[in-house]
């Protein structure tokens, strides 16, 4: 079986560094020169709550030969048109393609290879590239895990099949609800790496820090207020109900929210957000396609949506150099938090 992780920075390398290191062949594939070179020459070096180096097959796009049975793509979604265009003849005649992207990129993907092609996953850890060749893990080792479902038509030998691969790293979940699963995954980034990237911190410093705290809070809400205005149900993440968890409708479950919530991310303290990470290289990032859901369900559906607005409104301040990611950007959300 012919696999690649199209897209291989700092999760599709550690991704890609598991599954070779525990018996798995995979191409890492990305178009950044220096880091290719680097896990050529020197293998992937993972770092942070986990220490191991491994050699890997790291190629460039343009040197893909396909057919391949399953490509894991992780790039950003900005560009999915052009990517899964290209990526489409390169699939074997029953190859799929698995997005492990933000957001909830598979009807798109969908349009282009077909829905009985097209499976979604979300990942339950975070990853930063500190220099080429060498990804640190952010969240504890045993909080690893994919959550993973199909489109409709998608076979049930396929998801089969892709399953076996991705337990090469962590436990696997198959969801029944993928829509449900991707809410949940979007509930976690409009919040952490939303926030986490106004204030230029980690997840943990949203967590940790109260004004943050009380701002996630609310932005949770919003996020299941706006999915139930669409029916979704959102899925368990980690065998934990998030919507009995941190939903609210008086001032009390709100406190205990805000409580829980540094005691619920424990274990993903470390997260540096995507977003932060793209607007510190000075590229643009994936706020449209995380908070910016939010909001467009919002007005969708008529539910009021002013912490991801902000936060929209914040980040794109960012992304265009009007304003820095800090922890001073807290004030654009006072009426939040006091």
């Amino acid at each position: 079986m012919k696999c690649a992780i199209y897209g291989a920075g700092s999760l599709g390398t550690i991704m890609g560094a598991y599954l070779t290191k525990n018996g798995f062949p995979i191409e890492l594939v990305n178009r950044n020169v220096k880091h290719v070179e680097a896990l050529q020459k020197k293998g992937a070096h993972i770092t942070g709550t986990v220490d191991f180096s491994t050699p890997v097959n790291a190629i460039l796009p343009d040197q893909m030969q396909g057919p391949y049975d399953i490509i894991f793509l992780m790039t950003k979604q900005l560009h999915n048109p052009e990517v899964v265009t290209m990526l489409k003849p390169k699939l074997a005649d029953d190859g799929v393609i698995v997005t492990l992207q933000n957001g909830i990129p598979e009807p798109g993907i969908a349009e282009i290879v077909g829905e009985d092609r097209t499976i979604g996953c979300t990942v339950e850890w975070g990853a930063t590239m500190t220099e080429p060749g060498v990804c640190e893990l952010t969240s504890d080792p045993d909080s690893l895990s994919f959550h993973m479902g199909g489109m409709q038509g998608i076979s049930g030998e396929s998801l089969e099949k892709v399953k076996k691969v991705l337990e090469y790293m962590c436990p696997v979940d198959l969801e029944d609800n993928l829509i449900g699963a991707r809410w949940s995954k979007l509930l976690i980034n409009a919040t952490y790496s939303g926030l986490g990237t106004v204030i230029g911190g980690t997840f943990g410093d949203v967590a940790g820090w109260k004004p943050a705290r009380k701002v996630a809070v609310k932005c949770m809400k919003e996020c299941i207020d706006v999915a139930h205005a669409g029916g979704i149900e959102f899925a368990p993440v980690q065998g934990k109900d998030i919507t009995k968890l941190f939903y609210y409708n008086n001032k009390a479950k709100q406190k205990f929210a805000e409580i829980l919530v540094p005691i619920a991310m424990k274990k993903h303290f470390g997260i540096f957000p995507s977003m932060l990470q793209d607007l510190l290289k000075g590229k643009p990032c994936e706020v449209d396609a995380i908070n910016g859901v939010v909001c467009e369900w919002g007005r969708k559906y008529g539910v009021p949506t002013p912490v991801n607005d902000k936060i929209v409104e914040i980040i794109k301040k960012e992304q265009n150099g009007e304003l820095k990611p800090m922890l001073a950007n807290i004030q654009y959300f006072e009426e939040f938090y006091k």
